[in-house]
């Protein structure tokens, strides 16, 4: 297959990164006004962190198919359809809104759609990058990924928590299909790459093995194996906490959006600082120290968080945990970007992805329960927990939250630290050669 020039990949990397940019943006934006939405109607946690479970239950389910299809079929298509789906998604909601018809299951219902086909767009995304650019920018190229993510939180939450009470969900849904038709628009006129081709013949006859080649690939190198279960044991405590943070601010704060939208916009300036400072520096020269002491910094910063009860505490609390991502993620991806061909790299990050994804569903499921059923009642007036860590949290909902928040947080913090006392997983980069270091048939070519 005949390459572009590295100059023209990147423009292209870049226009695309762009346009995905700006769709995050709008897709914030209405995330954070469903969350304020749903909080005032219910003001149970359960609530929330149902929308967080329903949008990858079904993913879940069609991840394993998912990198198979991303490896045979067209990726500009597949993201392109991921986008659109989406905004059909949002003016679904937007008329039922209108007509006065919505209803807090139709965010479960929609969230449950967008999410399926999120995971083809955003598998195709990340199985193109490698092949549109050089393999010395992949940890640069990582970090952009943050500096889009987290450069939506500076505008979008804060620019939704005022928008919210003048323009309110009509506003800030028009404002998300425009967002969207930018990213689709980009795509039209730029070359995303495909891997080699597989044989027609191939094409049935290997589907099904196929299904499994991404958990094969993976168990086969048990060092990536062991940077998987770090991943999943972080993210699980991570994604618990996380789930539970738009009600434990709202709840300390007696539902105040500024506050909420100002800590969100504190998130996205540490988590863009991170991403700029690791794209110029390029990250450790062992990718894995940046993973571990992500980890560990996220954790420090998020028990701070917790333990925190006024803006003071929580606005540079959050700036500092976002800060610790972009290190973190970057250096993990850029590990498996290098450790894993192009031409596999669908199936291997779908099982990945689909592994983090139960990680997530199972935080999602259990977080509201926990939070409404056990440790707000624990930490109320006469509570099991409230003479131990009442003088530490106070009382009532945000009190218990925060409790379970920090719990998570510690847990982080370990599994960063514990990290660094398993050899197989500190030598991760010297232990896998380079996908492109492997000569003749190997795994991924059978």
């Amino acid at each position: 297959m005949s390459q572009q020039p590295n100059s023209v990949n990147m423009r292209n990397f870049l226009i695309v990164w762009l346009g995905q940019l700006v769709s995050t943006m709008g897709s914030r934006m209405t995330g954070f006004a469903i969350e304020i939405w749903a909080w005032e109607i219910t003001g149970k946690a359960t609530t929330l962190t149902l929308v967080g479970f329903f949008s990858l239950l079904p993913s879940i389910i069609i991840t394993p198919i998912s990198g198979v299809i991303v490896d045979r079929f067209n990726r500009k298509l597949l993201m392109m359809m991921g986008d659109t789906v989406a905004v059909l998604s949002t003016i679904v909601i937007l008329l039922l809104y209108l007509t006065n018809n919505l209803q807090i299951w139709h965010f479960y219902l929609t969230a449950a759609i967008v999410g399926t086909f999120n995971q083809f767009q955003s598998l195709a995304y990340s199985a193109s990058v490698a092949l549109m650019i050089p393999k010395k920018h992949y940890t640069r190229a990582s970090s952009m990924e943050f500096v889009s993510s987290y450069g939506s939180q500076i505008i979008a939450p804060a620019l939704a928590g005022f928008l919210y009470t003048v323009i309110g969900f009509m506003g800030i849904w028009l404002i998300d299909i425009f967002t969207f038709s930018i990213a689709i628009s980009t795509l039209f006129f730029i070359n995303i790459p495909q891997p080699p081709p597989i044989k027609e013949t191939e094409k049935i006859t290997n589907i099904w093995q196929d299904l499994g080649f991404g958990w094969r690939y993976i168990t086969t190198q048990k060092s990536l194996l062991a940077l998987l279960i770090v991943n999943i044991l972080f993210w699980l405590p991570h994604d618990i906490g996380d789930s539970l943070y738009a009600p434990m601010i709202l709840s300390r704060t007696n539902n105040n959006t500024l506050v909420l939208g100002s800590l969100a916009s504190a998130a996205g300036f540490g988590g863009v600082t991170g991403a700029i400072i690791v794209s110029t520096w390029g990250g450790f020269r062992r990718q894995i120290k940046g993973v571990l002491l992500g980890m560990m910094g996220a954790g420090i910063s998020k028990i701070i968080f917790g333990l925190g009860r006024t803006p003071w505490v929580w606005i540079p609390a959050q700036f500092c945990s976002s800060f610790n991502f972009p290190l973190n993620g970057s250096s993990d991806n850029a590990i498996w970007l290098a450790k894993v061909a192009p031409n596999v790299q669908g199936r291997v990050f779908g099982t990945r992805s689909l592994l983090l994804q139960i990680a997530s569903a199972v935080a999602y499921l259990i977080a509201g329960p926990l939070a409404d059923n056990v440790f707000t009642p624990a930490l109320s007036e006469g509570g099991s927990l409230f003479a131990v860590f009442g003088g530490l949290f106070g009382t009532g909902t945000g009190a218990g939250i925060a409790l379970l928040y920090v719990m998570c947080a510690i847990c982080m913090l370990l599994v960063g630290l514990s990290g660094f006392s398993v050899p197989r997983l500190l030598d991760v980069e010297k232990i896998v050669p380079d996908h492109d270091a492997e000569c003749g048939e190997s795994l991924h070519s059978k």
